[in-house]
């Protein structure tokens, strides 16, 4: 059985078998939790990110966790806002998906993921709450040995919209 945490913390704190980094295309490092995950990770992660030519938005990469208490930190690219046009809702769907299938593929039993989108890339966190909630748990329900999931939330709007999708989806 999947349990979903809902939590306001420092995502690069959470003993977690994997975190999920929401990071640019370069994967070499940005601002927001792409930077605070980097800076925690040490010069290892970055070292490791430059051997992976990038990733492309709404696919992902594993590397290892390094400095951080998480073994893995999965790194998916998070579409641009630009106003809900531009297969945006697709793309993110997409982060969600490919970063359970590696959570799976790497063995993970408790994985932690940022808004994705929802800093300087401009989602609307309603709209992006509810696609990372159902998308997630769609996934759990493929991949039973992930069995702990956390929405790590930078502030009490996105907390209030992960819990608003949440009870939606629980009914």
């Amino acid at each position: 059985m999947t349990i979903v945490h809902i939590l306001r913390e420092d995502i690069t704190r959470l003993p977690v078998d994997a975190i999920v980094n929401a990071a640019n295309n370069s994967l070499l490092g940005g601002g927001g939790v792409d930077g605070a995950i980097h800076r925690a990770a040490g010069p290892g992660l970055l070292a490791e990110c430059r051997t992976l030519d990038g990733c492309a938005t709404g696919d992902a990469k594993i590397t290892a966790g390094y400095d951080l208490p998480a073994k893995y930190v999965i790194h998916t690219v998070g579409p641009v806002w630009q106003g809900g046009q531009a297969d945006e809702a697709a793309l993110l769907h997409s982060c969600y998906v490919r970063s359970m299938e590696l959570a799976h593929h790497n063995k993970v039993h408790s994985i932690a993921y940022p808004a994705i989108s929802c800093g300087v890339y401009g989602y609307p966190v309603e709209q992006a709450a509810e696609i990372a909630v159902n998308t997630v748990l769609d996934q759990a329900g493929k991949y039973p040995e992930i069995t702990d999931i956390y929405f790590v939330c930078f502030n009490d709007a996105v907390y209030s919209a992960y819990q608003q999708a949440l009870n939606a989806r629980n009914g």
